[in-house]
């Protein structure tokens, strides 16, 4: 208690941060103090707050319940910090054992104040990028600079080694285009010789 009331003398906040990710299931536990603890301060259950308070620059968190010192739950239906007694049926702070159980139960309200011990809150853009910085994903390993040189020069190689296919295919198209020719001349004189060996013996 004696803390708190230092806490409170010196205008300082100063709880932990629970972080839950929605999409995997899994929460990460950060204290917060000074500048980052006074992101939070007055805000409510459903507010925004810049995920920077917990080293996640970029990002932003939704903020979802939370406690006080002695465990007393936040609840979003109770306006202010102040604490309330409620006579509850369920939902945050009492969980009834039977249907209709009833039970009166001491609560904060939803706004964060300086009595705060901790805050839940939810990622609410989680990326593949966060999902690294988590922990959660291997990152992506990164093509070295030699590598990727080596590639290129890979490329280069088999697009020359295409296009000397390609030179020696129209090499041999144009070889055999000339060999055709020839072979046709070849039977024009053979043809003609023989127009001449007939004339020669009409005569």
């Amino acid at each position: 208690m004696l803390f708190i009331g230092d806490r409170k003398r010196h205008g300082m906040a100063e709880f932990q941060v629970v972080v839950s990710n929605p999409d995997g299931g899994t929460t990460y536990q950060h204290e917060v103090d000074g500048q980052d603890a006074n992101r939070f301060l007055g805000r409510e259950i459903g507010d925004e707050v810049d995920a920077a308070a917990v080293d996640l620059d970029g990002y932003t968190l939704e903020l979802t319940g939370g406690s006080d010192e002695t465990g007393r739950p936040m609840r979003e239906d109770v306006p202010g910090s102040a604490i309330k007694e409620l006579l509850l049926e369920g939902g945050v702070g009492f969980k009834p054992n039977r249907d209709g159980e009833r039970k009166r139960i001491t609560v904060r309200g939803r706004q964060v104040s300086a009595e705060t011990a901790q805050v839940n809150a939810k990622l609410t853009d989680v990326d593949d990028d966060l999902l690294v910085e988590l922990g959660e994903k291997e990152p992506e390993p990164e093509e070295d600079e030699a590598d990727a040189d080596d590639a290129d020069d890979a490329d280069e190689e088999t697009e020359d080694d295409e296009e000397d296919e390609d030179d020696e295919a129209d090499n041999a198209d144009d070889a055999d285009a000339d060999s055709e020719d020839a072979d046709d001349d070849e039977d024009a004189d053979e043809a003609t010789a023989d127009e001449d060996a007939d004339e020669k013996d009409d005569a």
